[in-house]
């Protein structure tokens, strides 16, 4: 699968996406479908709304190394 999320991306939604879990789990469970899919993205490197916006956080630079 091809990443297009840069390393600081992935922190941010890894960050969030546990902030989301955790309020989701004190009362608001609404915010869990988000958090989730954020702690998924994080995981992967890959961003399924991004792909389809063509959007790439990710360096030409550092795609080139990860294909390595």
């Amino acid at each position: 699968m091809k990443c297009n999320l840069a390393p600081w991306d992935r922190s941010l939604r890894f960050i969030l996406g546990i902030l989301g879990l955790a309020y989701a789990i004190a009362g608001g469970p609404a915010w869990m479908y988000l958090s989730i899919y954020f702690i998924l993205t994080a995981a992967w490197g890959f961003c399924t709304v991004y792909a389809f916006l063509r959007i790439q956080t990710l360096s030409e630079k550092t795609r080139e190394f990860f294909k390595k």
